[in-house]
């Protein structure tokens, strides 16, 4: 009778560290599938550019309509999954509503410019609230400093871009030229402003 008690006993205790090892292991792979697993989600994410025109320096709005991913992480936080994120915007995706417009910036300004058929970006977090994209456009890569608030899933990206850094004073003349009468305003001047807002709407999503 002992012995049977002994077995039994022996038994039970196998059979719960099986059990407490299978539950502690389950465990450790439920908090790793919570882990790494936020990306960004290009399909819902969105870039809006504001050039200046005019000495009043009059608001000019568009969009790409196109946006490859050459790089995506996965991260803990929307902030993590952004960390290294790499992108290509072809400039023929450029819309603002007006296609004649849209011809004249692909011609005059981009195709003015080295190697800018395609624009490339890779994200860098500084910290809370700032960022850099290593920015490659006219044959140069720079930093481009933005600002980020966090709204749910949603990262709210702002910039402005100083064209100068990427050298593009001859795209900027070039498009200055070909828009002359409508970059022109009651002062008889014509301006095209040789910096351009940008804003990015960046939703990320758990897999």
């Amino acid at each position: 009778m002992k012995k049977i008690t002994h077995f039994s006993l022996v038994m039970f205790m196998a059979i719960s560290l099986t059990y407490c090892s299978k539950e502690k292991k389950e465990t450790t792979d439920a908090v790793k599938d919570d882990t790494a697993k936020i990306s960004v989600n290009k399909d819902l994410s969105s870039v809006t550019w504001t050039a200046y025109k005019t000495t009043d320096k009059i608001p000019v709005k568009g969009t790409f309509k196109e946006i490859n991913v050459l790089k995506a992480n996965n991260g803990s936080t929307g902030v993590e999954a952004l960390e290294g994120f790499e992108f290509e915007v072809p400039v023929s995706s450029i819309y603002s509503k007006d296609t004649i417009r849209d011809g004249k910036l692909q011609r005059f300004f981009f195709a003015v410019m080295e190697n800018s058929m395609k624009l490339k970006g890779k994200f860098q977090i500084q910290d809370d609230s700032n960022g850099n994209i290593a920015f490659t456009m006219n044959g140069l890569t720079k930093d481009l400093p933005f600002t980020y608030e966090i709204d749910k899933d949603t990262i709210n990206i702002n910039a402005t871009m100083d064209l100068n850094t990427w050298q593009a004073q001859k795209a900027v003349e070039s498009i200055n030229e070909a828009c002359l009468e409508l970059h022109t305003g009651p002062d008889g001047v014509s301006k095209t402003w040789d910096v351009v807002g940008i804003a990015a709407k960046i939703v990320t999503s758990a897999k």
